[in-house]
């Protein structure tokens, strides 16, 4: 039983790295893989393009955390722990890292689309057999493993917020950030896009645009928390601006152009060690 369970890791592990044969993987830190799971391959393709920072959908459906953007009908087998959490638990058990030498955590983002607090009692469930490679936070210590939750869409604040122990966090809204105090609930701030700035990358950004947008960016580093925007122009043009601006994370559903970008030197990307 035990050799089956070594065998079944060894082809995990060669599944995972067989793109990458003997080649240095670049760690792309600063992409974000928007609706991860509309891939054809949810996680392994992101994770063959080097992305740090992947979000799924959920849905609270049959007892069941069901990856889907809209109602899971037909996607019940589906699960955020068949398509995300075993996966990387896999790959972690095979080279005690998601990327090979890279030993800050990845982000998986949630966003939880039914209701916040029923959802998260399921997910925090599930999260348990997993605690291994979470990040986690512990009577006021937030401890860093492989792996960083963080809670988006219906969030239960609440809930979260009256936990000794736990082991997601919470994406906060970058336009109406809440107290924080200790820092230690919501390490990420979002927001859309257009609620922020209408720039579209076609003709120069107002000063009194970039300010605004450099303005909320700095305030949630202030309060030690990294942002992103979603719903971005798929425009290089922007995307560099906002990396000038100091955003913590590209936010797109294509990973060749995000790899792209990357490539050109608008962030410094990690090089994970050849296997």
């Amino acid at each position: 039983m035990v050799k089956l369970f070594k065998l079944n890791l060894l082809i995990i592990f060669f599944s995972f790295s067989a793109f990458n044969d003997s080649v240095a993987q670049t760690v792309l830190t600063n992409a974000f893989a928007h609706n991860d799971y509309k891939h054809k391959r949810p996680l392994l393709d992101a994770l063959n393009y080097g992305v740090a920072n992947i979000e799924a959908d959920i849905f609270l459906y049959k007892n069941k955390l069901v990856v889907a953007h809209v109602l899971p009908y037909f996607r019940k087998n589906k699960t955020l722990e068949k398509l995300y959490l075993q996966p990387l638990f896999e790959r972690f058990a095979c080279q005690d890292d998601i990327y090979s030498g890279y030993n800050k955590p990845i982000i998986l983002m949630i966003d939880v689309k039914t209701n916040a607090s029923k959802t998260y009692l399921k997910l925090k469930e599930v999260l348990q057999k997993y605690q291994s490679i979470l990040t986690s936070y512990d009577n006021g210590k937030i401890t860093e493993r492989a792996v960083t939750v963080v809670i988006s869409g219906n969030k239960p604040y609440e809930l979260m917020e009256k936990e000794c122990q736990r082991f997601a966090f919470i994406d906060d809204n970058l336009k109406n950030m809440t107290s924080d105090s200790t820092k230690n609930l919501c390490l990420m701030a979002s927001a859309k896009y257009s609620n922020i700035t209408s720039w579209n990358g076609k003709q120069p950004i107002s000063i009194l645009q970039k300010l605004k947008l450099c303005e909320f960016i700095k305030q949630a580093h202030t309060e030690g928390k990294k942002v992103r925007l979603w719903a971005i122009p798929q425009n290089p043009t922007v995307w560099k601006m906002l990396m000038d601006c100091g955003i913590d994370l590209i936010n797109s559903d294509n990973l060749e152009k995000m790899r792209s970008f990357f490539a050109k030197k608008h962030a410094a990307p990690f090089i994970a060690q050849a296997q």
